[in-house]
């Protein structure tokens, strides 16, 4: 049986004070915050102009398909252009997986997360304001199925985004497969959306989901995409470092980085 400190649980920290000052913890934040801009952007943003084009549209087929598209592009991009500053987390669900994987400080979690929903709510303001006052429509549980019904399924597609960035991110022994992290990311995420996004729209990102509940201030069901993402990423990062990973030294920041 593993040691306390060889445990998922064991290696989660707080972290050290520095870290809160440190100007690399600004630019992980800061990276963050554009990354999940660019996804929100992009994403919500697809979902408004399909209902224009479409005459709202967005909950057809073709919509569910666009919505796919748009969000798996855009986080492969976001992922790809923050990876090498901040880990390429563009997501709070996986930022807190990563912590309780002991991967990051509790002081870093808190700067991303800051940066991630602030990412967001700048996304859906910018839309706002470029398409003279269109609403943000915010993720919502469909007609027939039960929140509880949505709950389970922001858990189990979190698990399977963040379980993924786990193998192909985080993982010390990823070796090549890390070269294809971002679409990996990517790819997952759409096509959990299309597995998921017609019964409760698929977010299985806290961040995504608020930034439109706070511009068109819809708070419907509003937990049901934080706790699912949350518990779903808390999972995969348990199974992943319980089971597959095997380390030789804490991977929490080193004393070069402070």
């Amino acid at each position: 049986m593993p040691a306390w400190g060889q445990t998922p649980f064991g290696r989660i920290a707080v972290g050290r004070t520095e870290e809160i000052y440190h100007v690399g913890t600004f630019k992980a934040a800061l990276a963050e915050f554009v990354s999940v801009l660019i996804l929100v952007f992009a994403g919500e943003g697809s979902g408004m102009a399909f209902n224009k084009l479409t005459d709202d549209g967005s909950t057809t087929p073709a919509g569910v398909i666009m919505a796919a598209l748009a969000h798996g592009f855009a986080l492969f991009v976001g992922v790809a252009v923050s990876a090498n500053i901040s880990g390429g987390h563009v997501n709070p669900a996986v930022t807190f997986g990563a912590f309780i994987g002991g991967n990051i400080t509790l002081f870093r979690l808190i700067a991303y997360w800051i940066g991630q929903l602030l990412g967001a709510t700048v996304a859906c303001l910018l839309l706002k304001f470029s398409t003279h006052g269109l609403t943000t429509s915010a993720f919502a549980v469909s007609s027939g199925v039960s929140v509880w019904n949505a709950f389970v399924f922001e858990i189990v597609m979190t698990f399977g985004l963040v379980y993924t960035v786990y193998a192909t991110a985080i993982d010390p022994n990823k070796g090549n497969v890390g070269i294809l992290a971002p679409l990996s990311i990517g790819l997952v995420l759409a096509a959990n959306i299309l597995a998921g996004g017609a019964f409760d729209g698929a977010s299985m990102n806290p961040a995504v989901s608020f930034g439109p509940a706070l511009v068109s201030w819809d708070w419907k069901n509003h937990w049901v995409y934080w706790a699912g993402p949350l518990i779903g990423g808390g999972i995969a990062g348990i199974v992943y470092e319980s089971v597959f990973i095997s380390r030789t030294h804490d991977p929490l920041i080193s004393s070069s980085e402070i």
